[in-house]
């Protein structure tokens, strides 16, 4: 049996969770609604209890008996009233087993000591056992052990005290043990059962919410895979900049809300100069290095409405929205600088990076994304052929388009 469900597995005799950790867990659970239950139950017998007063009085009339009888229900009602408000105002969250005893005995001993002060009435409180024993069982709320144990003592104790004070035939004592008897196997069974079906569905809930919990995690467990396969997807895995098919999507929006709103699209093509060299002197993870911080640069430098990716070994591209060819210009110039300013470390120290960049741009709706990336690696090799490590700007490409 899994761990899980031995926790939850009830007793078969007593009506409680074999693990008893688990109980302790299960009475917390419950300790609130059973101090409201408890403390109402027992005030309103304890109020049934003195109310019987009355008759006392019309049977006995005032004569010592009835003082004591009065005395025993002041007492009793007291002692209950006193419990029941002490549960409710002090019972914390902690199930203290004697506290919520303590007035079903008292309840039991009062009405044991009925009989030898009214034994005339002994048919009367016969009654009044069984009906005692039916409330200690269903309707005050407590541990079955405890009733149990209490129920046993009212109804011994009764029948003791019927034999001897109200002279109890044999035959009538028999038939009396055998009434009492079925009371409390009807009473037991039925709080057994009542116990053992409140577990179960206090078992069925948190195993529910386990479940949930389990299938909370399990989704964002999923939603985070899905992150870093969208991440993967859409990254370069060296540089963290978005990856070519990732970029053009990107890019293309960018250039179809520029067309729309009719404001000027910019677009860089970069390299970075003598590439091969770096990589043939210093070796390839040395190369990586210089790239992933040439990306570094140009990513800090643009704005948060710009999108760059890598074209591809060591050329990036980026978009700028709403950006003249002058402004552009500008830009380009201030990524170059920044570029040219990475500090090295100790064994690259000679190197001085740079990189060569081609503008194109646009103020028209005639022209695609593929044919400025065209026109700006068009611009780029003019640079290139010029001396590398420098900008040159087409002003637009509407020619492209025709």
């Amino acid at each position: 049996m899994p761990l899980q469900k031995q926790q939850y597995q009830v007793h078969g005799l007593i009506g409680q969770f074999c693990d008893a950790g688990r109980e302790l867990i299960y009475r917390r659970y419950i300790q609130e609604s059973v101090k409201l239950e408890f403390s109402l139950a027992v005030s309103v017998a304890a109020c049934v209890f003195g109310m019987f007063a009355i008759s006392d009085f019309y049977l006995l009339g005032l004569t010592s008996e009835f003082y004591l009888l009065l005395t025993m229900r002041i007492v009793v009602v007291s002692v209950c009233l006193l419990v029941a408000f002490a549960v409710r105002r002090w019972g914390g969250n902690e199930y203290r087993p004697w506290l919520y005893a303590l007035p079903l005995w008292v309840f039991a001993t009062g009405i044991i000591l009925i009989v030898p002060l009214r034994p005339e009435s002994l048919p009367t409180q016969m009654t009044a056992v069984v009906v005692a024993t039916m409330a200690f069982y269903l309707l005050i709320p407590n541990l079955l052990t405890v009733v149990t144990a209490a129920s046993l003592y009212l109804n011994i104790g009764f029948l003791v005290a019927a034999v001897l004070y109200a002279e109890l035939a044999p035959v009538a004592t028999l038939l009396v043990a055998l009434l009492l008897l079925m009371g409390n196997v009807v009473g037991f069974f039925s709080l057994l059962r009542l116990e053992s079906l409140q577990r179960k569905q206090y078992a069925l809930l948190h195993e529910e919410r386990d479940q949930n919990h389990q299938l909370h995690k399990e989704i964002a467990h999923r939603k985070s895979l899905e992150e870093q396969l969208r991440i993967v997807a859409e990254r370069d895995e060296l540089t963290s900049l978005n990856n070519r098919g990732h970029f053009m999507k990107l890019a293309h929006e960018l250039l179809q809300r520029s067309q729309s709103e009719k404001v000027p699209f910019s677009l860089f093509m970069i390299d970075v100069d003598h590439f091969k060299s770096i990589n043939d002197t210093w070796g390839h993870s040395h190369g990586d290095w210089v790239l992933t911080k040439i990306a570094e640069a140009c990513a800090e430098s643009l704005r948060p409405t710009d999108v760059i990716g890598r074209f591809g070994g060591e050329e990036f591209v980026v978009a700028l929205p709403n950006t003249s060819p002058s402004e552009a210009q500008m830009v380009a110039e201030r990524l170059k600088m920044k570029v040219a300013e990475l500090p090295l470390n100790e064994e690259m120290s000679k190197l001085s990076p740079s990189i060569t960049i081609g503008v194109a741009a646009t103020n028209t709706d005639a022209v695609d994304l593929e044919s400025l990336i065209t026109r700006a690696d068009q611009m780029l090799y003019v640079g290139k052929r010029g001396g590398r490590n420098q900008v040159v700007v087409c002003r637009d490409a509407r020619s492209d388009s025709r």
